[in-house]
C-alpha cells in the first residue's frame, strides 16, 4: 500500500459515520451549491466560483485522460484549457442537474462529449483562443504527483480508469496537503514529515519502537500522535470527497470507489 492511500476502513465503523454532535442535515458543499444554483437560478456567481475552484483542483485527471486518448502533451494542454473555458463560459451549470450524479462522473462525461466535438472541428488557432482559465505554468508547477503510480499501470489502463486513478490520487494529495499545512501552522511540520508515511500502515507493518527511537519520544506519545494524525487525515479526506458529491450520504460509496481505483494503480 502506498503512503497516503486511503484505507477502506474509512467507510466502516466510527470512521464511516457521523460523530457525536455532528449535524446530520444537508450541508452546502461546492458541488451542491453548483447544482442548487443551476436548478433554482440562485447564487449563480457563487456557483460559478465554486465550479472554477473544483476545476482548478481536479485539472490533473482531465489532462491525464486527454493524454491517454493519444494526444501530445501540447495538444492535451490546449484541450484541457479549452475544456475548462467551455464549461465555465457556456452555461454548463444548466446541464449539471441532480440526476447526473457526482461531479467526477459528470465531468468525465462532459469531457468525453467535448473531445468528440473537438475532433470534428478544424482548429485554425490555439484552442481556447486568447482566454486562459489559469496559467499552464502554474498548473505544471504542481504536476508531479506525490503518490506513486507505476508506469506500467498508466500504459495498460484505459483512459477512463486513468481518469479515476488520477482523480483518486488528487483527492488524497489535497487531504495530505491540508494536513501538512495544519501541522506547519502549529509548528509541527517535523512531526508530519516523520509520521505521514505511516498514516495507512497496518499494525504489523509499523514498529512503534523504531519510531520512538527515531523521534526521541516515548512509545505511548508516538502512538497518540499518530492516532490523532490519522483521525485528522481521515476527516480531511472525507471533507475533500464531500465537496464533490450532492448528498453527504454518498461519501462512503465514493471513498470505496476511490479505494478501488487506487488499488488498480498499485497492482
Amino acid at each position: 500500500m502506498e503512503a497516503g492511500e486511503p484505507q477502506c476502513s474509512l467507510v466502516n465503523g466510527k470512521n464511516g459515520h457521523q460523530g457525536a454532535g455532528e449535524p446530520r442535515e444537508f450541508v452546502t458543499t461546492r458541488w451542491s451549491l453548483i447544482l442548487s444554483a443551476a436548478n433554482l437560478g440562485s447564487e449563480e456567481q457563487k456557483a460559478r466560483d465554486a465550479l472554477a475552484e473544483l476545476c482548478r483542483t481536479y485539472w490533473r485527471p482531465i489532462f491525464s485522460f486527454v493524454r491517454a486518448r493519444g494526444y501530445s502533451i501540447e495538444d492535451a494542454q490546449d484541450l484541457t484549457q479549452d475544456f475548462f473555458v467551455t464549461i465555465l463560459r457556456n452555461n454548463w451549470l444548466q446541464h449539471a442537474d441532480r440526476n447526473r450524479g457526482r461531479f467526477r462522473s459528470l465531468l468525465l462525461r462532459s469531457l468525453q462529449n467535448f473531445l468528440v466535438n473537438a475532433a470534428e472541428k478544424t482548429q485554425a488557432h490555439k484552442r481556447g483562443g486568447d482566454a486562459e482559465f489559469i496559467s499552464w505554468d502554474d498548473w505544471m508547477a504542481e504536476a508531479p504527483s506525490q503518490l506513486s503510480i507505476p508506469v506500467q499501470a498508466l500504459a495498460s489502463l484505459p483512459p477512463e480508469r486513468i481518469f479515476d486513478l488520477t482523480w483518486a490520487t488528487t483527492v488524497v494529495e489535497h487531504a495530505l496537503q491540508r494536513l501538512r499545512e495544519e501541522c506547519e501552522s502549529k509548528g509541527k511540520l517535523w512531526l508530519f514529515q516523520a509520521l505521514s508515511s505511516h498514516l495507512t500502515d497496518e499494525r504489523d507493518e509499523l514498529s512503534y519502537a523504531n519510531l520512538s527511537a527515531e523521534l526521541g519520544m516515548a512509545e505511548t506519545t508516538v502512538k497518540k500522535q499518530l492516532h490523532n494524525m490519522r483521525q485528522r487525515y481521515r476527516s480531511l479526506l472525507r471533507d475533500e470527497v464531500l465537496q464533490t458529491v450532492d448528498d453527504p450520504a454518498d461519501v462512503d460509496d465514493e471513498i470505496r470507489y476511490l479505494c478501488a481505483s487506487l488499488a488498480t494503480g498499485t497492482e
